[in-house]
């Protein structure tokens, strides 16, 4: 299976998209804190993907989708704080984004455990 192919990968690489964007307006006092820390938590969405994609059974992948689905509830709490924090507005298409993504996450791994 490609993960190039997987609309849940390709969706997760426009949330990078979009994150790298939005925390290009974090504090300068924040590029070794909050920026690092959600940057490195998107980029591992569609890594764990794609790493997941690549190994040698459905189980394997799972495991790699439980992992992305924790980084995914990871950048979502970092945008909270950053809201909190008054760095970002609340941005309602982001939030939609973030749900969007997590039904493609969790109805991916449904199939892959019915196929079993």
């Amino acid at each position: 299976m490609n993960h190039k192919d997987l609309d849940v990968w390709k969706k997760s690489m426009d949330l990078v998209e979009t994150i790298y964007q939005l925390t290009n307006n974090f504090p300068d006092s924040e590029k070794f804190g909050l920026t690092n820390q959600i940057r490195r938590a998107v980029v591992s969405i569609p890594s764990n993907i794609a790493e997941g994609s690549g190994r040698k059974n459905d189980k394997e992948l799972i495991q790699f989708l439980h992992i992305a689905l924790g980084s995914l509830a990871e950048v979502e709490t970092q945008y909270l704080i950053a809201v909190r924090l008054k760095y970002v507005v609340k941005n309602e298409v982001l939030e939609n984004e973030f749900i969007s993504l997590n039904k493609l996450l969790i109805g991916f791994r449904n199939y892959l455990l019915k196929k079993k």
